[in-house]
């Protein structure tokens, strides 16, 4: 599978997979300076770039393990969705649960981008669903 990325700055790097098999392509972030993510700071950074995600599929950002086990910087949305028919700028959601301040740099990985096939299903409204096991039953109720 071939991704279109688009640099909307020379300077702007592309996503890139560590391995050869890393799952996830790193996103790196896109600063004019370092901006400082406080202690319970939410921020949109910019990567400077925009993706041709193909039809049926869908880019999903995840946050990197390192910042966030390490530091406590992690995406504030979870997980970021970005559609096939999206062309803007791609932007992270950062959010900061640690008590120290964290300086993010220019050119810093900030999170990972993962491409996933994507099921488009029709949505049809009924009066009944199908019986279960689990029925109604939720948010624990299957135990511990």
């Amino acid at each position: 599978m071939t991704i279109n990325v688009k640099k909307l700055n020379n300077s702007a790097k592309l996503p890139f997979r560590a391995t050869e098999h890393s799952a996830g392509a790193d996103l790196f972030a896109f600063l004019e300076a370092p901006i400082t993510l406080e202690p319970s700071q939410r921020l949109l950074i910019p990567t400077g770039i925009s993706v041709e995600i193909p039809t049926g599929y869908g880019g999903f950002v995840f946050p990197r393990s390192s910042l966030s086990s390490k530091h406590g910087i992690t995406l504030s949305n979870c997980v970021g969705v970005i559609d096939a028919d999206y062309r803007g700028e791609v932007k992270v959601a950062l959010v900061n649960h640690s008590n120290e301040p964290y300086i993010i740099n220019n050119g810093e990985r900030i999170a990972q981008m993962v491409i996933m096939p994507v099921e488009v299903p029709n949505f049809i409204e009924t009066d009944e669903l199908s019986d279960t096991d689990r029925g109604i039953g939720g948010f624990g109720s299957t135990g511990l």
